[in-house]
């Protein structure tokens, strides 16, 4: 995607000017995939620019929404994107840290998504905003599924979108918090290439598992699946 000062949406603008972390395919795929049909009050850990908020927001006419972030020039541009968009009424920003959310533990959620920061080695980004959005080192994982578990609802889920290579270790944080792995989708980039994202849904009561695959384009670029074309319809322009 390029990273122009907006991104245009169906039913919404993303202003992303100032944030480290532009729209990208990962937040997308999370707001598109995860299930808040029956949730009453959400929680968006890191929200960036405010974009998986506002999609969770387009695809559930009721609930509230919290979403928080530790950057404030983020924040500033969530606020501003959540204020032009049809659902400010009932989305919170704050310009706060997951841990402070989870000590004060004010409210309780049916749903908590996150599009985390995962690397957790390699050369950081030379930006220091940059690197801290996409680095683990200010929530490692353990962290964001221990603290998200405690402030779940008796039915409450957890939504997050990974790399493929972090499925075991959410798999035993998740028995370690005392939680079941409810559905699971492997993401591909297109035939040729692995997969190189799962999108997992933690929750508190066992339930029956799904599981399924996601591949975004054929070989050709841009020239993408029926399935990502469907997960995706309500949000992207082109389709």
């Amino acid at each position: 995607m390029p990273r122009n000062s907006y991104f245009q949406f169906k039913q919404f603008r993303i202003v992303q000017e100032r944030s480290a972390m532009k729209v990208g395919m990962d937040g997308v795929l999370l707001g598109a995939w995860a299930n808040a049909s029956e949730a009453k009050r959400m929680l968006d850990i890191g929200t960036g620019t405010g974009l998986i908020a506002l999609m969770l927001a387009q695809k559930n006419a009721l609930a509230e929404i919290d979403a928080i972030e530790i950057d404030r020039e983020a924040c500033e541009e969530a606020v501003l994107n959540v204020l032009q968009s049809d659902w400010s009424d009932r989305i919170n920003l704050h310009y706060q840290s997951f841990q402070e959310v989870v000590a004060e533990a004010e409210n309780k959620y049916d749903l908590i998504v996150s599009n985390p920061p995962f690397f957790s080695n390699g050369v950081k980004a030379p930006d220091e905003t940059r690197a801290q959005a996409r680095h683990a080192d200010a929530l490692p994982l353990d962290v964001l599924i221990s603290g998200a578990t405690k402030l779940l609802n008796e039915n409450g889920r957890i939504a997050l979108v990974l790399p493929v290579g972090q499925l075991q270790n959410v798999e035993n944080l998740a028995n370690i918090n005392g939680l079941f792995l409810a559905r699971l989708c492997r993401v591909k980039p297109n035939p040729i290439k692995p997969d190189f994202r799962i999108l997992v849904e933690l929750a508190k009561e066992q339930v029956a598992f799904q599981e399924e695959n996601l591949m975004i384009e054929f070989e050709k670029h841009h020239d993408y699946t029926p399935e990502y074309r469907e997960l995706t319809k309500d949000f992207y322009l082109k389709f």
